[in-house]
């Protein structure tokens, strides 16, 4: 079961602290690819996303499953990060949202190619934390040449 490291995550995406959002990938193939998103207690969000009652804003648990995505193109692909290219979010449907994630959760996100048009990509995934959905969503994304 291949897998990859933070460190090697950070040689596909261009994204850094505070926006990385993929901790670790547990397995992938051309065509599908398992992440996880450990959610810290210490995030920046948690400071106003409630201080009363902590929720991971479920747009970070979207960008999360694009940049899965995005891993997922970027090793098909055999692509680097570099500061030439830049992954873009171009879309989003059919989200839904079924729970709430707190600190201490460990998203699980599991992403598939839909289809791949030129530079787009459609990719459909589902969050989970304990083997329970908390969100699932089609999502197009492209990368860019600068």
């Amino acid at each position: 079961m291949p897998s990859l490291s933070t460190i090697e995550i950070k040689e596909l995406l261009p994204h850094r602290y505070p926006m990385l959002m993929i901790d670790r990938v547990v397995d992938y193939s051309d065509d599908s690819l398992v992440a996880i998103k450990a959610v810290s207690v210490n995030e920046p969000v948690f400071q106003g996303h409630f201080p009363h009652w902590p929720v991971f804003p479920g747009v970070l648990i979207l960008e999360s499953m694009v940049q899965a995505s995005a891993i997922m193109a970027s090793l098909a692909l055999g692509a680097k990060s570099d500061d030439n290219r830049v992954y873009l979010f171009a879309g989003v449907d059919k989200a839904r949202f079924k729970r709430q994630v707190i600190p201490g959760d460990c998203i699980r996100i599991e992403t598939r190619t839909v289809r791949k048009i030129k530079d787009m990509w459609k990719t459909a995934a589902d969050a989970k934390v304990d083997d329970v959905i908390v969100c699932t969503a089609e999502m197009l994304f492209t990368f860019q040449e600068l």
